[in-house]
């Protein structure tokens, strides 16, 4: 088996405050350890890095451009500098899937920061949101640099979390003063009611915080209005209930579904919409290849379609 080795993914648009974080981490003792480190810069900056101020001597660094990331061309470097981890400063422009197809056997990402200009993020959410929410989707902290005080904190808290809830958030003052974002999603449904009622327009949310937080809906009761998805491979008595949901834009819409239990006599098809009562169960289920949300329904009828088919977190 290949040596494992931690990579350490350092994301975000040009000029965010990626070169300047790598440059503080290389100079801290605290982040050596004495590995071999290998540094793959994909965006060059206006700011360059010290590479005399790096705390360890060996450190290697590469200068590549996007054609450059195939697996072939990193294991060679790897090998090159006998590297025994990986720091990434990745280009803004381009999504991640290209390095995550390229990574060799043995690679393992150990961190995923996310940085952004805040002067500039509110025009690139608009203009280029895709490419944000790839820079967001796997971050385990996104820090907003060059924040200022007449910024709303709830404006730009409110478009990480529409993405996901996965990272920390820290909003970085011109000075150097930061703050860690302490504000809290409260849900938009009653989750220790006798029966959730999930309203059309909260589909999403009820759906991510399921798949996130599964165990705290065992044995919770819910209702709701969905999409239904059947095949021929599936036993009498289910079927798969769920809504479209866009994350992010067009390009990423996804039916996202729940598999259900009945005991109806009714004919469902695909493309049904219903409105199920059901116990949310934690098991086992081939559909998901293994353990997950089962609902078992106490009533599905058919209904009418949600005002909006499309859920959203907006």
């Amino acid at each position: 088996m290949p040596q494992e080795i931690p990579v350490y993914l350092f994301l975000g648009f040009l000029e965010s405050g990626k070169t300047k974080f790598i440059q503080e981490t290389l100079e801290d003792e605290r982040f050596d350890s004495g590995e071999h480190t290998l540094l793959l810069v994909f965006e060059e900056g206006e700011e360059e890095y010290d590479y005399e101020k790096f705390a360890n001597p060996s450190y290697a660094v590469e200068h590549l451009d996007v054609a450059d990331i195939t697996e072939q061309n990193l294991s060679a470097l790897v090998k090159k500098y006998s590297a025994e981890r990986v720091l990434v400063e990745y280009n803004g422009m381009c999504e991640l899937q290209k390095f995550f197809d390229a990574m060799p056997d043995g690679w393992a990402i150990a961190q995923v920061m996310t940085f952004f200009d805040a002067t500039t993020f509110l025009s690139y959410n608009k203009n280029m949101r895709q490419l944000v929410y790839d820079k967001v989707q796997y971050a385990d902290m996104v820090v907003f640099n060059r924040f200022r005080g007449e910024y709303s904190k709830e404006e730009f808290h409110k478009i990480i979390r529409a993405m996901t809830r996965r990272p920390g958030i820290v909003y970085e003052y011109l000075g150097g003063k930061a703050e860690y974002d302490e504000i809290v999603d409260p849900l938009p449904y009653d989750i220790d009611a006798p029966v959730i009622e999930i309203a059309d327009r909260d589909y999403a949310f009820f759906y991510r915080d399921l798949v996130e937080e599964t165990d705290k809906y065992r044995g919770k009761t819910v209702r709701f209005k969905g999409l239904v998805a059947v095949d021929k491979k599936m036993k009498k008595g289910t079927i798969v209930v769920g809504r479209h949901i866009m994350t992010c834009c067009e390009a990423d819409i996804a039916y996202s579904g729940l598999v259900c239990l009945h005991n109806s006599d009714l004919p469902f098809k695909t493309r049904d919409w219903v409105m199920v009562t059901a116990r949310i169960d934690i098991m086992y289920h081939s559909i998901y290849g293994q353990k997950g949300p089962v609902l078992k329904a106490s009533s599905v009828e058919y209904t009418a379609p949600p005002e909006q088919e499309l859920a959203t977190f907006y």
